[in-house]
């Protein structure tokens, strides 16, 4: 679930820093840079692990502040493919079941992949497995905030930096859609559609 990366970076120590330890003050930059950020194809960050070393530290022309290339390890949350986690049902949709784990909420499990037979219950806003016993069928229901263990099948990455728009005219029709349309800049895509995984409460004698 969680990887450790290692980044380089130049951070930037002002002046009324430097009365501190530079370790100390580079630690602080690279957590107000990094942590709770999404870096594009390595995950969510989470933390400073460590600093695996600091070159030469310049000051330029024109800037009173130090910059120092730093080379260290972050902790990310990274979920390897066929890794197994558990989380909480956040809401249900047309597009599948949502999960939430805690820090991280961009987790969906799309109906294909849910346990099968599945319908969605336009009455409760829940999706529903239609479990086969001998005695027919029996209707569990994916409640909100119910413990859900899944399969993590696919990642998706989104760009989410800025870009200039292509000309003036379709930065002022598009603004309003951009802004609707906002994506979430990393998703994971779950799956429970194999015995053991779903609802916890399924496979646990009550």
């Amino acid at each position: 679930m969680f990887v450790l990366v290692e980044m380089t970076d130049t951070v930037r120590i002002p002046p009324w820093q430097f009365e501190r330890k530079l370790n100390e003050s580079i630690a602080e930059e690279l957590n107000k840079k990094l942590a709770n950020k999404v870096v594009y194809n390595v995950g969510l960050c989470i933390c400073l692990y460590d600093i695996t070393k600091l070159e030469d530290s310049y000051i330029f022309p024109g800037d009173g502040a130090s910059h120092t290339k730093v080379h260290f390890r972050y902790v990310v949350f990274h979920p390897f493919l066929d890794e197994i986690l558990v989380g909480q049902i956040k809401s249900c949709s047309q597009d599948g079941v949502h999960v939430s784990i805690g820090f991280f909420d961009d987790i969906v499990i799309p109906p294909e992949s849910l346990q099968q037979p599945a319908k969605f219950d336009e009455a409760e806003q829940v999706w529903v497995w239609e479990y086969e016993t001998e005695e027919g069928a029996h209707d569990l229901y994916m409640d909100l905030g119910e413990e859900i263990r899944f399969r993590v099948v696919d990642e998706t990455f989104v760009d989410t930096s800025p870009t200039g728009p292509s000309s003036a005219e379709a930065s002022t029709s598009n603004a309003a859609e951009e802004v609707q349309k906002k994506e979430a800049p990393y998703t994971l895509v779950g799956s429970i559609s194999e015995p053991g995984l779903g609802l916890l409460s399924w496979w646990t004698n009550s």
